[in-house]
Protein backbone atom coordinates (compact mmCIF):
# COMPACT_ATOMS: atom_id res chain seq x y z
CA UNK A 1 0.00 0.00 0.00
CA UNK A 2 1.12 3.74 -0.86
CA UNK A 3 0.11 7.09 0.05
CA UNK A 4 -1.21 9.52 -2.66
CA UNK A 5 -1.55 13.01 -3.32
CA UNK A 6 -4.67 14.16 -4.51
CA UNK A 7 -6.02 17.01 -6.16
CA UNK A 8 -6.58 19.55 -3.02
CA UNK A 9 -2.76 20.00 -3.50
CA UNK A 10 -3.01 21.38 -6.56
CA UNK A 11 -1.98 25.34 -6.61
CA UNK A 12 -1.34 24.99 -2.91
CA UNK A 13 1.75 22.50 -2.29
CA UNK A 14 2.32 23.15 0.93
CA UNK A 15 5.30 21.06 2.28
CA UNK A 16 4.41 20.13 5.52
CA UNK A 17 3.89 16.54 4.87
CA UNK A 18 7.45 15.97 3.50
CA UNK A 19 8.89 17.53 6.81
CA UNK A 20 7.82 14.61 8.36
CA UNK A 21 8.60 11.95 5.80
CA UNK A 22 11.40 9.76 6.98
CA UNK A 23 12.39 8.41 3.15
CA UNK A 24 12.58 10.62 0.06
CA UNK A 25 8.95 10.16 -1.49
CA UNK A 26 8.20 13.77 -2.23
CA UNK A 27 8.34 14.58 -5.27
CA UNK A 28 7.80 18.61 -6.33
CA UNK A 29 6.22 19.73 -9.76
CA UNK A 30 5.47 23.26 -10.55
CA UNK A 31 2.32 23.49 -8.30
CA UNK A 32 1.40 20.12 -6.66
CA UNK A 33 3.39 17.33 -4.81
CA UNK A 34 3.25 13.73 -5.77
CA UNK A 35 4.35 10.49 -3.51
CA UNK A 36 6.74 8.18 -5.41
CA UNK A 37 4.53 4.83 -4.76
CA UNK A 38 8.02 2.67 -4.64
CA UNK A 39 9.56 4.58 -2.19
CA UNK A 40 6.85 4.77 0.38
CA UNK A 41 6.80 2.76 3.37
CA UNK A 42 3.20 3.49 4.20
CA UNK A 43 4.67 5.12 8.20
CA UNK A 44 1.50 7.55 7.86
CA UNK A 45 3.44 10.25 9.35
CA UNK A 46 2.55 12.51 6.10
CA UNK A 47 -0.67 11.96 6.18
CA UNK A 48 -2.27 14.10 9.16
CA UNK A 49 0.76 16.73 8.29
CA UNK A 50 -1.55 17.99 5.39
CA UNK A 51 -3.85 21.34 5.77
CA UNK A 52 -5.79 20.82 2.92
CA UNK A 53 -6.17 16.98 3.54
CA UNK A 54 -4.78 16.28 -0.33
CA UNK A 55 -2.90 12.99 0.95
CA UNK A 56 -4.83 9.60 1.65
CA UNK A 57 -4.11 5.70 1.89
CA UNK A 58 -4.53 4.24 -1.58
CA UNK A 59 -6.88 2.10 0.06
CA UNK A 60 -9.17 4.84 0.87
CA UNK A 61 -9.07 6.60 -2.51
CA UNK A 62 -13.20 7.07 -3.77
CA UNK A 63 -13.52 5.92 -7.09
CA UNK A 64 -13.42 8.84 -8.65
CA UNK A 65 -9.79 9.39 -7.37
CA UNK A 66 -7.85 6.14 -8.64
CA UNK A 67 -6.59 8.13 -11.18
CA UNK A 68 -4.32 10.18 -8.67
CA UNK A 69 -2.25 6.52 -7.67
CA UNK A 70 -1.44 6.42 -11.77
CA UNK A 71 -0.62 10.22 -11.81
CA UNK A 72 1.61 10.20 -8.90
CA UNK A 73 3.82 7.31 -10.29
CA UNK A 74 3.61 8.86 -13.35
CA UNK A 75 4.76 12.31 -12.16
CA UNK A 76 7.23 11.05 -9.39
CA UNK A 77 9.71 9.98 -12.38
CA UNK A 78 9.82 13.17 -14.08
CA UNK A 79 9.81 15.19 -11.20
CA UNK A 80 12.81 16.14 -8.41
CA UNK A 81 12.64 14.52 -5.00
CA UNK A 82 11.71 17.21 -2.57
CA UNK A 83 13.08 16.33 1.23
CA UNK A 84 12.72 19.82 2.97
CA UNK A 85 10.03 21.91 3.87
CA UNK A 86 9.50 25.22 1.79
CA UNK A 87 7.06 28.12 1.96
CA UNK A 88 3.58 27.60 0.00
CA UNK A 89 2.68 29.67 -3.14
CA UNK A 90 1.58 33.19 -2.42
CA UNK A 91 -1.85 32.10 -2.81
CA UNK A 92 -1.68 28.92 -1.64
CA UNK A 93 -4.61 30.08 1.01
CA UNK A 94 -6.93 31.37 -1.96
CA UNK A 95 -6.77 27.62 -3.25
CA UNK A 96 -7.34 25.90 -0.30
CA UNK A 97 -10.96 25.44 -0.40
CA UNK A 98 -11.40 25.25 -4.14
CA UNK A 99 -12.80 21.79 -5.65
CA UNK A 100 -12.11 20.46 -8.60
CA UNK A 101 -8.67 22.03 -9.41
CA UNK A 102 -7.03 19.27 -11.62
CA UNK A 103 -7.44 20.98 -14.82
CA UNK A 104 -4.70 23.63 -13.50
CA UNK A 105 -2.14 20.83 -12.72
CA UNK A 106 0.97 22.24 -14.26
CA UNK A 107 2.94 19.55 -15.48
Amino acid sequence: MTFVVTESCIKCKYTDCVEVCPVDCFHEGPNMLVIDPDECIDCTLCEPECPVDAILSEDDLSEGQRHYLDLNAELAKLWPVLNERKPPPDDADEWKDVKDKLEYLER
